[in-house]
């Protein structure tokens, strides 16, 4: 059966709003798009949806980006990191569909309130509050991996952008000692992420035929063009700037609604 989730016009502004603060916070704070946007899409879509929804916003910033750099990437590298990447990210993929299925996995009463905590919305949970602190403690933002273990970092981080959409953190920690200089650096990372998204929406395509995801085509186009317009902002007058006050703010932020998530609150 097509389930249909239509979001008011207060909700969509919400949303639209969100993805330019998020795509300029990126370049304040070292978080991802994805990382920010997906837990806002929760509040108003199922998990698996969200992800999905956020997955083709992500995926057109980044080919936005990747008219811009993506003429830098190392070619080596990209095969190296991407091809693991993509396959791993087919799992991950798959693996959030069916963990979409699940029965609950405990319900609890709270003020007189009865919670339901879902396994993908718990798992989820998990991983945004890992990848959160990925992001913003000094210990994994130091961690770096040689380029001998680009074959592994790429099927690690494939996989946890099919599952959560989150693989930056990681792609960072395994690109960083591949020898790449800056423009290079940041031209394989939109040329391998822009892989990943593209492959796990296509996993993700066997969802979006049931929850109709041509009446939400004018969220994801706000939502994209939003995101779009953040990046540029941000590309141009914060590209240098990190501000660890909102760097902390965002993380924590991150956290308190990922554990309302995986607490059954959402």
């Amino acid at each position: 059966m097509t389930r249909v989730y239509i979001i008011c016009q207060m909700e969509f502004l919400i949303i639209a709003i969100v993805a330019l603060l998020a795509a300029i916070l990126t370049f304040f704070s070292g978080f991802g798009l994805g990382t920010i946007l997906t837990p806002v899409f929760m509040l108003f879509f199922p998990v698996e949806l969200a992800i999905a929804l956020t997955g083709v916003v992500h995926f057109f910033n980044n080919i936005f980006k990747l008219l811009l750099v993506g003429k830098n990437a190392d070619r080596d590298v990209v095969l190296r990191f991407g091809i693991p990447a993509v396959l791993a990210a087919i799992l991950g993929s798959w693996l959030l569909l069916r963990i979409a299925d699940w029965p609950p996995l405990f319900t609890y009463a709270l003020s007189g309130k009865i919670f339901t905590v879902y396994p993908v919305k718990f798992i989820i949970a998990l991983l945004l509050i890992i990848f959160a602190l990925m992001d913003l403690l000094p210990y994994f933002q130091k961690l770096q991996f040689g380029r001998e273990k680009l074959p592994f970092g790429g099927a690690l981080s494939g996989f946890f952008g099919g599952l959560s959409g989150n693989q930056g953190a990681l792609r960072s920690a395994f690109l960083i000692k591949a020898g790449l200089s800056k423009e290079a650096f940041i031209g394989t990372a939109v040329v391998v992420s822009t892989f990943v998204d593209f492959t796990r929406l296509s996993v993700y395509a066997t969802r979006f035929a049931n929850v109709n995801l041509i009446d939400n085509l004018p969220i994801v186009l706000t939502a994209t063009l939003s995101a779009i317009s953040g990046a540029y902002i941000g590309n141009k007058l914060l590209k240098k700037v990190t501000l660890h006050t909102v760097q902390v703010t965002v993380a924590i932020m991150l956290i308190i609604l990922s554990i309302a998530l995986g607490a059954g609150w959402l």
